[in-house]
């Protein structure tokens, strides 16, 4: 089993515990605001099992229905874990409303925030481990669970403060008032990971910053008067797939150019781990290289387009 599966089921011990402890802190205190952090406890948990399916099948190596793999996987991961967050929101916000129409007064607050805190702990040290372990192997569906699981952590430490001033001043209004911040701040979060996610799956460009390590790359080897058309990139899960067109002298023989593009794709891998990259080679003499379809590289007189390098494909 890989690590990222092993951190992955790690993040599903931990939601397991904190959902009982949550949980636990509620029935203790009648808290809604603990009710809304207990909610999202329960979509930590459905989001930390789907992260796991996902990863489990992006580790599968490509077959012959997938030959580029099966990384993007753990994009329907961050998307179901947006939808699902989305989902808690609106439940937290209808508990809290309700609550709004009908006070009820906060019970037993000492042990509820200790049982509470507990809970936060736990998540804040897996969500360190997993954002550690996510970054290391890129796996976007990891980082995600380990930012939502922060995020989490960010919350109790409202909501604990929160039940803590009600339990002091009496004012019932702050609990369910805390219960709606917390929706919104959960709203919010849902759609980022969702927006993530479609990107992901739309095949955006890489970064800026790792395009240009890839022109860079093109004309430290090929030298800067080497034009190159079509440059084209996107991510897939943790691998970045780069795919242009390059124009070199018709005389150039075949060993040339494939030592050439060799050197280029070392130069690119040295820098952007895990990059799959595709060279074609075209002679600069034929009028055919030139085939209009200009993505990064050239623009319409042939000349370098800068402004063009991060569409995608």
């Amino acid at each position: 089993m890989s690590i990222t599966r092993r951190i992955a089921l790690l993040s599903v011990g931990a939601s397991i515990v904190t959902l009982l402890l949550k949980f636990g802190a509620y029935y203790l205190t009648n808290s809604v605001g603990l009710l809304s952090d207990a909610a999202e406890s329960g979509v930590n948990l459905t989001a930390a099992l789907i992260a796991f399916a996902a990863i489990s099948i992006a580790d599968r190596p490509p077959d012959d229905d997938h030959s580029y793999g099966h990384d993007k996987a753990e994009y329907f991961s961050s998307g179901a874990e947006g939808s699902l967050i989305l989902i808690a929101a609106v439940s937290i916000l209808y508990a809290a409303g309700k609550r709004i129409l009908n006070p009820a007064p906060v019970e037993n607050v000492g042990i509820g925030v200790l049982v509470a805190a507990i809970a936060s702990t736990i998540n804040f040290g897996v969500s360190r481990i997993m954002l550690r372990v996510s970054k290391q192997h890129d796996s976007i569906a990891l980082e995600a669970d380990a930012h939502h699981l922060m995020t989490d952590v960010w919350t109790s430490v409202g909501v604990i403060g929160g039940v803590i001033l009600v339990g002091l001043t009496g004012w019932e209004i702050l609990d369910p008032l805390l219960g709606i911040a917390v929706g919104i701040n959960i709203i919010w979060m849902g759609i980022k990971l969702i927006r993530r996610s479609t990107q992901g799956l739309m095949d955006q460009a890489l970064p800026p910053a790792e395009i240009n390590i890839v022109r860079e790359a093109l004309v430290k080897t090929a030298g800067a008067d080497t034009p190159y058309h079509a440059l084209r990139t996107r991510k897939s899960g943790s691998r970045r797939f780069v795919e242009m067109h390059l124009l070199v002298p018709g005389s150039t023989t075949v060993r040339e150019s494939h030592d050439m593009v060799l050197e280029i794709e070392a130069s690119i891998q040295e820098q952007l781990a895990n990059t799959f990259i595709t060279v074609h080679v075209e002679p600069l003499e034929d009028a055919a290289s030139w085939d209009g379809h200009l993505v990064g590289g050239l623009s319409s007189d042939g000349q370098p387009d800068l402004s063009s390098g991060s569409s995608g494909s």
